[in-house]
Formats: structure tokens, sequence, C-alpha cells
């Protein structure tokens, strides 16, 4: 049965959760997790119109975090989609006692993850005929831009929010600190590194801070969860692919915000900026995606452009739904 082994969600009604089991690693069992909205009569005639009619949404998280963005998931399914999100291995509700958060050693290996949410999404619809549009995340939007690029006949388009393509110093920085980190990662991949996180990226979200954000600090720790070097080199790894270009065939859309501010002080102008990564760095190296891409610069947006003020959010989810009008039909 399509509703066997979902369960209600810690966001609570209508969100539900499908636990995924995924086998073991060296730290024991993995599950990931999927989440939905139940839907009302109205939702589903609502997911007959609008520009992403016929379309999936597979949302993936960042670095530190977790699906908790309600309104995203309203939003997108108000555009005409039907919306997912997935909670990869050791994050968020996937995340089990006798694991390191985060940790992995190549970014290939959410395409388990990836794949174990396809098969229950195509569970609950038999026809055939409809889209699958993922939508990334800051290191989510990296790994699914490179989980396209592998899988090209499953994709029809792909939506990035901030995406982590490339190191906040530009591709030569990163050149000269991978190989450092990759010895690290060989000789230990779970060695402590520094702390890099003065916490002002949760400042702008939290509603403890300027943002207007709540959520579960566990799954998204004002810090970030401990870096340790297999991590960063499996995204050095994933980055430098990109770099060298991904040849993605279908309209790709990426937003960010129109200005960066990645400084050791916090200033109030940082609630209206992306404060983890160098914008425009990022979208030079969203040329590199493939032939078909849309940068789209918000004034004000934060890293999670969709956790922005209202007005940024408005302009987002308007030009998502002005991108779908290129989707293959």
């Amino acid at each position: 049965m399509a509703d066997a082994g979902w369960r209600e969600d810690v966001l609570g009604a209508p969100f539900e959760q499908l636990t995924l089991p995924l086998g073991s690693d060296a730290e024991g069992p993995i599950v990931a997790t999927l989440v939905r909205r139940r839907h009302t009569p109205t939702d589903l005639l609502l997911q007959g119109r609008g520009p992403l009619h016929n379309v999936d949404v597979l949302y993936v998280h960042g670095w530190s975090d977790y699906f908790f963005q309600v309104e995203l998931a309203e939003r997108i399914e108000r555009l005409g989609a039907r919306f997912h999100a997935l909670d990869l291995r050791k994050y968020g509700r996937s995340l089990l006692p006798h694991q390191t958060p985060g940790n992995i050693d190549d970014l290939a290996t959410y395409d388990e993850d990836i794949a174990a949410a396809l098969d229950a999404m195509s569970t609950e619809h038999h026809a055939g005929g409809r889209l699958l549009v993922p939508m990334g995340h800051s290191t989510g939007g990296l790994t699914l831009s490179l989980w396209a690029a592998r899988h090209p006949e499953l994709v029809h388009g792909l939506i990035l929010n901030s995406p982590w393509l490339e190191f906040q110093a530009s591709a030569v920085g990163r050149a000269l600190v991978a190989p450092v980190i990759k010895l690290g990662a060989r000789r230990n991949p779970l060695a402590p590194m520094p702390a890099v996180d003065p916490g002002f990226y949760t400042r702008t979200v939290s509603a403890a801070g300027e943002g207007s954000w709540t959520y579960d600090q566990r799954w998204r720790p004002e810090r970030g969860f401990p870096l340790h070097p297999g991590w960063l080199a499996a995204v050095f790894d994933g980055q430098a692919r990109v770099e060298r270009g991904l040849d993605i065939e279908v309209p790709t859309l990426v937003m960010l915000s129109d200005k960066s501010m990645l400084q050791p002080r916090w200033d109030d102008g940082m609630t209206r900026a992306d404060v983890a990564l160098n914008v425009d760095v990022v979208a030079h190296r969203a040329l590199s995606l493939g032939d078909e891409v849309t940068v789209r610069r918000l004034h004000g947006a934060l890293h999670d452009v969709v956790l922005s003020v209202p007005e940024v959010r408005d302009q987002a989810y308007d030009a998502i739904g002005r991108w779908a009008a290129t989707l293959p039909r």
C-alpha cells in the first residue's frame, strides 16, 4: 500500500515521514527519511494546475541542516507540484545516536538515499509521465547537481538554492587547500578540524536572533556540526567535478543573494546577505553546470533564500514559477 510505513512527522499534521533503511557502514545501521504533506482534495486540485503541474519536487537540505521549511512545501505545492523532502543519512530525522553527524567520504554515496526516496515516491502515483525536478540548498545543491549529471534519464529540471558549487576563496584557493585536506582525510578522516562558523548564519535565520524561524537545534546547531577532513575532501572533489563541467542538459535555476558578507565581526547588514558563500564565485561557477542555466540574484536574500524576509521569498517563488515555463512538457 502507498501509505505503508508513513507516520506523523515531527512538524505535525499534515506532514508525515517515512524511514528508508539503507543498510550499514562502519558506524552501524543507516537510514534516510522522506517527508511529505498529506493532501486534501483541494491540494490535489491545485496540483492539476499551476506552472509546476505534473512535477515532483524532491528537496535536499544543506550541511548541518534538515527539512523544517513548512512554507517551502506549501508554496511549491501551490505552484502545482507534489513536494517531498529528504533528510539524508546522518542528518536530521535520519541521525542515529551512534553516528558522526554528516559523515561521508563521497557525495556519490547519496545516490542510494535519493534512489530510495524516488522508489517510495513512485508508489504514490502509478501513472507515468510525471516530471522530476530536484531542489537542493547549499551542499544539497552541489550533491543534486552531481547526481543529475550521473542520472540524466531521471531528471527534467533542477532548482538550486545557494548551491555550494565552489569554495569561498575560488577554485584557486580550493586547489591550494585540497591536497592538505585530502592528506588529512587519508590519515584520519574523522580528525577534528578548527571551528570556522561564528554563528552568524544562525543569527540571521533563528527567531532567537535576528531571524523568524524556529527549528530543532540538535539537528541544526548554532555553529554547525564539527568539521572533519573526510567530509571536506568529498566536497572539494565534488566542486572540482563541477569546475570541469557537468553538461546537465535540463533547465537549471540557480537562486542566490545579490551580495555576500564574509567577515569576522557581526554587522546588521548580514540580515540581508549571504554569510556562508561567496555568491559572485558561485554565480560564475553555475555556468559550468550546463547549457541552460538561469541565475537569479535576489536583493537582500539570505544564504537559504527561502528563509529570507517575506518580499524576498515572494520573489523567489515567482522566479520558480516563471522558470517552470522552460521545463520540457
